[in-house]
């Protein structure tokens, strides 16, 4: 099977994209984002966490401000 482009080990930025937006936020539960941002995760987390992918997001409704680590299965690893 062939990697897709763009993919860090294992899963496409875009599908960390998508990840991110199905996970409800952890103040008032909606889905709806003003604000996010994936992007490689840095070689601290990556060693600590497992994590591929670091997503900020900010709620769009309460203003909750959220980062999430996702590993290379496309797994959570934390919120914060």
């Amino acid at each position: 099977m062939q990697r897709e482009e763009g993919a860090v080990n294992g899963i496409t930025r875009e599908r960390a994209e998508r990840i991110a937006r199905a996970h409800a936020c952890e103040n008032c539960g909606e889905y709806s984002y003003k604000r996010l941002v994936v992007k490689p995760a840095s070689p601290a987390n990556r060693a600590e966490f497992n994590e591929v992918w670091h997503a900020v997001k900010v709620c769009g409704v309460c203003g909750l401000h959220q980062e999430m680590g996702i590993d290379d299965e496309g797994d959570v690893v934390y919120v914060g």
